[in-house]
């Protein structure tokens, strides 16, 4: 008997990648919604025996598509497959009713467990999935490229927030990140998530492998020191300079590691990495800017506003790629 299968994710890249790693003896119908409010409608349509739900996603995300058929009873077993894999994350959905929790990229292998362990699969464990019924390659247009890098941009920046929650014991709001090929002179308006009134310090660290290289940013606004010095329970009986400077950078190291380790994994490359250095502290955002070199013309800028809503705080991870390693970056994302 066929089973009916949705893929729920926002990225066009994602369903496919999704698409393909479903074992290729599995007799399947599959179908696509963008977000969870497509979603809904097809489960009432009959056409999510089995539906595979990413957690960020614009219109209703992962969490409230699982309110919703909670609430509702809707016929469907869910698996989550999502790049955020905090424990709270996954304790949430399982708690709402998810079958199972997977990591973007998918483990092939680790979803046939899966599917074997809930009885929706019985046939041997394959690697390689329905690669012959599902088409595997982005057409490589703008709109493609933008989607497959934000796609990525997700993988990654949900790594790097598993880290920071397990260092802060606190759960780190993640969103889609926000992703746009520029000139260097636009850079500032890239970045959609910070107040321009704000004043903040910044760490920067370079990154280079195979042909592809970049920088990576963490922005942290003043503002949100005392509470991320408290958070970070660093010992000291006054606020100042020097635990400042050490919470930006243990907060830099982490994010900035973690998100390099999940982009070396999804491209196959080993990224060397500068050491960080301190790119302003206390200034605008213009100025803090202005300080770097006009070294790129064309970047693809790819930001990722991180919050901890409990503490009131928010810091940008800002990842810039200039135009002679965009293209190769992508022919390797796709080809893995």
């Amino acid at each position: 008997m066929t089973t009916q299968v949705l893929i729920c994710d926002d990225s066009g890249f994602a369903r496919r990648q999704m698409a393909r790693s479903i074992p290729d003896g599995w007799d399947v119908e599959i179908s696509f919604a963008e977000h969870g409010q497509q979603a809904i409608e097809m489960i009432r349509q009959g056409k999510a025996d089995v539906m595979f739900l990413d957690l960020n996603m614009p219109v209703m995300d992962g969490y409230q598509t699982m309110e919703v058929i909670r609430k509702e009873d809707l016929p469907t077993m869910v698996i989550v497959v999502s790049g955020d894999v905090q424990p709270e994350a996954r304790e949430r959905m399982v708690g709402m009713g998810a079958l199972d929790f997977i990591r973007k990229p998918i483990d092939n292998e680790k979803l046939v467990t899966i599917l074997q362990q809930y009885g929706l699969y019985s046939g041997a464990s394959s690697a390689e999935g329905r690669q012959k019924d599902v088409a595997a390659q982005v057409k490589g247009g703008a709109e493609d490229r933008l989607d497959a890098y934000r796609e990525m941009a997700n993988v990654a920046m949900g790594q790097a927030g598993e880290n920071l929650a397990k260092l802060l014991g606190e759960f780190i709001n993640l969103p889609i990140p926000n992703v746009n090929l520029i000139e260097n002179n636009e850079l500032n308006m890239a970045i959609a998530d910070i107040n321009r009134n704000e004043r903040v310090s910044a760490v920067s660290k370079g990154f280079v492998s195979a042909g592809i290289q970049g920088e990576a940013l963490v922005i942290f606004s003043d503002a949100n020191f005392a509470n991320m010095l408290k958070l970070l329970n660093y010992q000291g009986h006054k606020h100042d300079e020097q635990l400042e400077l050490e919470a930006l950078m243990d907060v830099s190291n982490i994010l900035i590691g973690a998100c390099l380790n999940a982009l070396s994994e999804q491209l196959n490359v080993n990224f060397s990495h500068n050491h960080p250095i301190i790119l302003g502290r206390h200034c605008d955002l213009n100025a803090l800017l202005g300080n770097k070199e006009r070294r790129w013309q064309r970047i693809l800028a790819i930001e990722i506003a991180y919050a901890i809503e409990s503490q009131d705080i928010n810091f940008d991870l800002l990842l810039l790629v200039p135009d002679d390693s965009i293209d190769i970056m992508f022919n390797k994302l796709v080809s893995e």
